[in-house]
């Protein structure tokens, strides 16, 4: 596919909203002060939005993705090579920041949970959040709390495969997602109640229900094909009146999960004129997303910043950290998915 479109505008886009949207309780505030929180009679918060995006593009390229893989082997290859050595600098950086703003009882070497920092969270199942006396006096004491994200997605990435050993039948593809797809959009409006506090292996139910279902919603409409998808404008028209209805009526929650997938990507399959050239200096928004987490505690640590001081410093040098890790380690990364994997 052409890279005629504008998803690496969106991308970037929604690392920014998870950026705004976390220097509201990073400060000290609350997220529901947003704007869009208000206006929306509490149905969204900018983080929201951002993860759902994230989710929903990433469940249609990593499904087309396998597809292209000629072995599992190829395929695990090319999801490694985009998160694992991006994510090794991040945890590798903050271990050492940690000691220049680290206020422990004990010194900062004799601490276990600067040892296993690094490794626990490079596992993805053994995550860690912080390390005792690190951002201590911090409103929010985690040192990267964005990094929960990633083994849902990774951890779908691996349930995706199973789909390998039906490559050439489309159909049943389709109709097992589609089944997935409706089982959780279910379970998450009927039965939240339930299993929405259930955790297995550091795993939420509500996070599982939520994210899963807008990952497996990308999936479905790769496997219509949807990027072919005729009358695009006027189908985009339509899903964008339904999507304000839904946020009118307060029933967003109820029906986010079939109607802003196809929003999402019904923008990002229009052209729009300099968007859909805008990843042309790179693709900075995981480098964005991982990065800012510890930026904007960081200048909390030092600067006590109000919220609005807070979001648009870190704003700013998310996206200098972000091109930095996308030119100096993603991008080189990358080059090793052209080597073929027997």
């Amino acid at each position: 596919m052409t890279k005629n479109n504008n998803f690496d505008f969106l991308r970037f886009l929604f690392a920014l909203l998870v950026v705004v949207s976390h220097s509201f309780p990073l400060s000290g505030s609350n997220e529901t002060k947003q704007w869009i929180y208000e206006i929306t009679n509490g149905q969204i918060v900018l983080a929201q939005i951002g993860l759902s995006g994230f989710f929903i593009i990433s469940g249609f390229f990593i499904f087309q993705s396998l597809e292209r893989s000629s072995n599992l082997k190829e395929y695990f290859k090319k999801r490694f090579l985009r998160l694992f050595p991006a994510l090794f600098f991040v945890l590798l950086f903050s271990v050492l920041l940690a000691p220049f703003v680290y206020n422990g009882n004990i010194t900062f070497l004799k601490n276990k949970e600067v040892y296993t920092y690094l490794p626990f969270n490079l596992t993805l199942y053994g995550f860690q959040s912080g390390i005792k006396g690190v951002f201590d006096q911090n409103p929010y004491h985690a040192i990267n709390g964005s990094l929960w994200t990633i083994r849902y997605e990774f951890t779908l990435y691996v349930v995706l495969a199973f789909l390998f050993f039906f490559r050439n039948n489309r159909k049943i593809k389709m109709i097992m997602l589609s089944a997935v797809f409706i089982l959780f959009v279910f379970l998450y409006n009927f039965c939240l109640n339930r299993f929405g506090n259930a955790e297995l292996f550091g795993f939420q139910g509500v996070h599982v229900l939520n994210l899963g279902a807008f990952f497996i919603a990308g999936s479905v409409l790769a496997t219509l094909k949807f990027q072919n998808l005729k009358n695009k404008e006027v189908i985009l028209g339509v899903s964008l009146l339904l999507l304000l209805l839904s946020l009118y009526f307060g029933i967003y929650e109820k029906t986010k999960h079939f109607i802003f997938p196809i929003v999402v990507l019904l923008v990002g399959f229009i052209p729009l004129k300099f968007i859909n050239n805008f990843g042309k200096a790179g693709d900075a928004s995981y480098g964005i997303y991982i990065y800012s987490f510890p930026i904007q505690q960081t200048l909390m640590y030092f600067f006590k910043m109000k919220t609005y001081t807070l979001l648009f410093s870190s704003v700013v040098l998310s996206i200098v950290f972000g091109y930095l890790s996308w030119h100096c380690i993603e991008k080189k990364a990358l080059r090793y998915k052209r080597i073929k994997t027997a």
